[in-house]
């Protein structure tokens, strides 16, 4: 009936033209829906120098040699959906370089995209179990403090219980959780390196990371640049967030500390883990007492970043140039009306 209310009739026209119509009208907002773009938005945080941009740049089939992000990067995908409508996928991008002095910067995604469509990739360095904990504490307080000032964009109770169906609403940690509103995975970076280190220190930094992420109802996976069924794995679960294919990039699950983990959503538990029910502060007090922290650097940005060979732009070099011989030349010329100044 509401169909009918919204399209004029005319009193002439048969029943057979007024259904017609309606047909017409709805195919036409069939196609206006099948067409429109449907965003998703990834955000990769977490620590510096653990190839975060290398993994982003395999994730969009970029040849770019990675170079140094100095704060917040953005970048997109854009892929068409097969069969009819030929919908439009758009995956937006954000990487954080680096975690000191990150609060604001952390917002900015969300603020830009709102929550719900958003998902988070936490990468962390595996190769430093001494710089573990301290990074992942200041993305997920970073996290917290972004969600609790923006949830506003985001219906985040509808997204929480699209957490639940995630990790299985009948597991039975349920109650123990401290659910996200957004997926998230959490993957170790440079497993090549950590897989050589004591294997006690790989057990506390495996129980860490996933006592941390079914705390949050996340995934964890390892992973290597040097490894082509771990890099293709990370790559299927960047495509799986930000194009929702494959429809589940978790073949298996894997709880071995001495192998590379990976440990689907709602895949693990307290028993499995061998903890009992916990909070992120516990599990960090826990780590830290095992494993001493090394603090966050705060040497973020290099003395010049305009001389650095990394950020080499010509037309903007060539001007700078120019500024710089300009600027030298009143100088000089002030320099030497001060002088004669001086004599007078």
């Amino acid at each position: 009936m509401s169909e009918l209310n919204s399209i004029e009739v005319d009193t002439t026209e048969t029943i057979q033209d007024i259904a017609i119509k309606l047909v017409t009208e709805q195919l036409k907002n069939e196609t206006r829906l099948a067409t429109a773009p449907s965003e998703r938005t990834i955000f990769v945080l977490g620590s510096k120098g653990v190839g975060k941009s290398t993994l982003i740049n395999r994730f969009l089939d970029r040849d770019d040699v990675p170079r140094p992000t100095l704060a917040l990067e953005y970048s997109f995908g854009r892929r068409t959906a097969s069969g009819q409508g030929a919908q439009k996928n758009i995956c937006n991008v954000w990487e954080l370089g680096s975690l000191a002095n990150s609060a604001q910067l952390i917002e900015m995604p969300i603020r830009s995209h709102g929550l719900a469509s958003f998902s988070s990739i936490i990468m962390l360095d595996l190769a430093q179990p001494d710089r573990l904990w301290t990074d992942l504490e200041a993305v997920l307080n970073g996290l917290k403090q972004a969600i609790s000032k923006h949830s506003s964009l985001g219906q985040t109770d509808e997204m929480k219980e699209l957490t639940m169906q995630r990790i299985g609403k009948d597991h039975p940690d349920l109650a123990t959780l401290e659910l996200f509103p957004f997926p998230i995975v959490i993957i170790g970076g440079k497993y090549d390196i950590f897989q050589n280190l004591d294997s006690e220190i790989r057990k506390h930094v495996s129980r860490c990371l996933r006592s941390i992420a079914h705390t949050l109802g996340a995934a964890v996976l390892f992973y290597s640049s040097k490894n082509s069924s771990l890099t293709k794995l990370a790559k299927d679960t960047l495509n799986y967030l930000g194009f929702a294919s494959p429809s589940n990039p978790f073949r298996t699950a894997v709880f071995d500390p001495s192998a590379p983990l990976v440990i689907p959503f709602g895949a693990d538990s307290w028993e499995r883990i061998g903890v009992t029910p916990t909070n992120s502060e516990r599990i960090g007090h826990s780590f830290v007492t095992q494993i001493p922290q090394v603090p966050i650097s705060h040497s973020v940005v290099p003395d010049d970043p305009g001389k650095d060979p990394g950020f080499k732009e010509s037309t903007i070099d060539e001007l700078r140039s120019h500024k710089d011989e300009e600027l030298l030349y009143v100088l000089k010329d002030t320099e030497i009306r001060m002088k004669f100044e001086v004599v007078q």
